[in-house]
């Protein structure tokens, strides 16, 4: 007595999913530009807060959260109504389906106020190099890499006790480097390391294309 309405749960699935990684950007967005790490451009005549005029909120990102909860919790509502229905001659169907478009407009809305957002953000370079000029705990991998190489006993379990809930400063880092019984040449290497400069093997994963190259790493 009714249309089947299987691809249209589909198609709201499918959309919520991709709502929810744009979702995880939003507040992954909010969250880096709470930590400085993006700056804000100042749009003129905008108020980004009620009783703090030099704030620079990021209203867009949590324009586009907000849409994206009303999209998901109407597209999410017809995926799972729309495939039942009692004897397939229940009608219900009609009264959801007149919402779909506000699931798609909610998620339009919300689209565009990230773009918007994107569009709006800088690379604050000098406060993600003083975060990492202040963490030179990020060094323990290379170190411990270079001790395994050369089998030496528990590396892990070394530079965890060295690191683990403290403040490392560069000076503890490069007396601990130097006191290693590694070859000269090994140690040169990794007392030439900083925080800001040492990236791993992450060049490399970056420029790999297909699950198998991922694999073969």
């Amino acid at each position: 007595q009714i249309e089947p309405h299987d691809f249209v749960a589909e198609i709201c699935d499918v959309i919520c999913r991709f709502n929810n990684v744009l979702l995880d950007m939003d507040r992954d967005m909010w969250s880096y530009i709470s930590l400085g790490y993006f700056k804000q451009k100042v749009i003129d005549g905008e108020i980004g807060s009620s009783t703090m005029p030099h704030k620079v909120n990021p209203i867009d990102f949590e324009n586009s959260e907000g849409n994206i909860g009303l999209a998901n919790s109407t597209l999410s509502h017809l995926s799972a109504k729309l495939p039942i229905s009692r004897y397939q001659r229940d009608l219900s169907d009609s009264t959801v389906m007149r919402t779909l478009g506000t699931g798609f407009a909610y998620t339009k809305i919300a689209h565009n106020a990230s773009i918007r957002g994107l569009s709006r953000v800088d690379c604050n370079e000098e406060r993600m190099l003083e975060d990492l000029n202040n963490n030179w705990e990020v060094l323990a991998e290379p170190i411990q890499t270079v001790m395994r190489r050369y089998g030496k006993e528990a590396p892990y379990e070394a530079l965890k006790a060295l690191t683990r809930g403290k403040k490392v400063t560069g000076e503890t880092m490069r007396k601990y480097i130097s006191d290693l019984d590694l070859p000269e040449k090994d140690k040169e290497i990794l007392l030439r390391l900083e925080p800001r400069t040492y990236t791993g093997n992450s060049s490399t994963m970056a420029e790999k294309k297909t699950v198998k190259e991922w694999l073969e790493v």
